[in-house]
């Protein structure tokens, strides 16, 4: 199986996968429901690129929707760490589910390693333009998390996430339960809460590295 080809009624069927509502899943709520500080720059920074999405996003592909909006918001959380992790485009992995290979290359992930990914932790990202969109991002980005849930041994929740356009959706992967956030709009305020998402991340991914790398 090829990410780019996934899709969740085809994980669903394949791996017994159970979908739960947000309700139900505490691993997302914690993460969604985080806070963190954002600062007078950040705020500033974020409504400059707030408008430049709003008068753009319907128009961009994939390519500019990635490098004038999303890879800057990335950039502010600056998702590397002491050289224990980074956040890595366009590398390829794979993994066995269930005695299934799945394998090709997250447009994002954020795994251990400084120069090269080793152990993807959480979040891998598939975009898609606003409209005339092909394929299943959250299919896509579930099918990743599933290599990644297998690769660090089933030690912890996977956390994900899709952008479609301006709509940004975040998931979470434990066993064969995974949720899936309502969209948070990046033209609308919703893009502070983006931010604090990511902000929130980051702390889980350093609280993962320290434990699990302690002797």
């Amino acid at each position: 199986m090829i990410f780019k080809e996934c899709t969740l009624k085809q994980l669903d069927e394949t791996f017994s996968l159970k979908p739960l509502p947000l309700k139900h899943m505490a691993v997302l709520q914690e993460w969604l429901n985080g806070t963190n500080e954002i600062s007078e720059q950040e705020r500033s920074y974020l409504l400059i690129l707030q408008r430049y999405l709003q008068e753009h996003v319907d128009d961009w592909n994939e390519q500019e929707l990635s490098l004038h909006f999303i890879g800057p918001v990335f950039s502010l959380i600056q998702f590397d760490y002491e050289r224990k992790f980074n956040l890595f485009a366009q590398r390829p992995f794979s993994g066995i589910v269930d005695g299934i290979e799945i394998s090709g290359k997250p447009d994002e992930m954020i795994a251990t390693g400084y120069r090269e990914p080793k152990k993807p932790f959480f979040c891998f990202q598939e975009y898609k333009k606003e409209q005339d969109a092909n394929g299943d991002p959250a299919g896509q980005a579930l099918a990743a998390m599933l290599v990644a849930q297998e690769i660090n041994e089933h030690q912890f929740p996977i956390y994900g996430c899709y952008v479609r356009g301006r709509s940004w959706f975040f998931m979470a992967l434990q066993g064969k339960e995974y949720s899936i956030s309502d969209a948070y709009t990046a033209t609308k305020t919703e893009i502070f809460d983006i931010l604090q998402i990511l902000k929130t991340l980051k702390q889980i991914i350093i609280e993962r590295v320290t434990k699990y790398s302690s002797p």
